[in-house]
């Protein structure tokens, strides 16, 4: 019999394995905030450029998730309560952002809705362009992070089941009731998950932005900015700088999906 307190073999492993993994994660950000200049942080807190990029990528990363929720939750109810022919292919489409390099995935948004693309010049004729425009930041963002938030949501949806919501209906209530009354209180966790993944992939695209909307520029434009013009203590200072930033907004977004 194991006495209280003490760690067996088995437990050892798993903590030992577990401590090199997040190695791999505190290393590098340590690392990070060595390399930058507090000095050269406080220039940039008062910086024009520094600021309208942080701006750029915050506001664009929000309505990112906002575009993602309304029309995300939605997919993902539907793949978790009907099967039809070609559900699978369905989700395979779902996660394509998801196994795309960076590179090619601004590639295929310009292919679709740049001003020369299939889409364009119908876009263009009602005054949205794409290359070097906010929408266009905003096309990217909500590319890239369709998967985790409609895949968390699926899962959420697919553990509280349909049996509540078939209850519900049999007391006199309409779907739309069930849904909003049922459904998506019990899956709100997992729509808060979804949505911090989604805005947190969102804000983290650099590649596919360097193919669609190198302006307005977002930080991690700025960040390549830097490293390349100025060097690597710049362009790792704004890194923390930002890093921090994201990282409060990010811990206390998580705060709210767990209590």
């Amino acid at each position: 019999m194991k006495q209280p307190g003490r760690i067996g073999s088995f437990e050892a492993v798993n903590i030992t394995l577990s401590l090199i993994l997040l190695f791999f994660i505190v290393a590098p950000l340590a690392a990070l905030y060595l390399e930058a200049s507090p000095s050269l942080a406080g220039e940039m807190m008062s910086n024009r450029e520094v600021l309208g990029a942080i701006k750029v990528s915050l506001e664009a990363s929000i309505v990112s998730v906002l575009i993602l929720v309304a029309t995300g939750v939605p997919l993902a109810y539907i793949l978790s309560r009907t099967s039809f022919k070609g559900k699978n292919l369905v989700e395979a489409i779902v996660d394509i952002p998801l196994v795309m390099p960076h590179a090619v995935a601004g590639i295929m948004i310009l292919s679709a809705f740049g001003s020369k693309g299939l889409l364009g010049p119908g876009l263009s004729r009602v005054g949205l362009v794409i290359e070097d425009s906010f929408p266009g930041i905003v096309l990217v963002m909500t590319f890239v992070s369709i998967p985790l938030l409609v895949d968390t949501v699926k899962v959420g949806f697919e553990i509280v089941g349909s049996s509540l919501e078939d209850v519900a209906r049999t007391l006199g209530a309409s779907r739309w009731t069930a849904f909003r009354t049922v459904t998506l209180p019990l899956a709100y966790r997992h729509i808060l998950a979804g949505a911090l993944l989604g805005w947190a992939r969102g804000l983290s695209e650099v590649g596919a932005l360097l193919v669609v909307a190198y302006y307005p520029k977002t930080v991690n434009i700025l960040i390549l900015d830097y490293l390349s013009v100025y060097g690597l203590k710049y362009a790792a200072t704004l890194s923390a700088l930002y890093s921090i930033i994201v990282l409060a907004i990010f811990v206390a977004l998580r705060k709210v999906t767990v209590e």
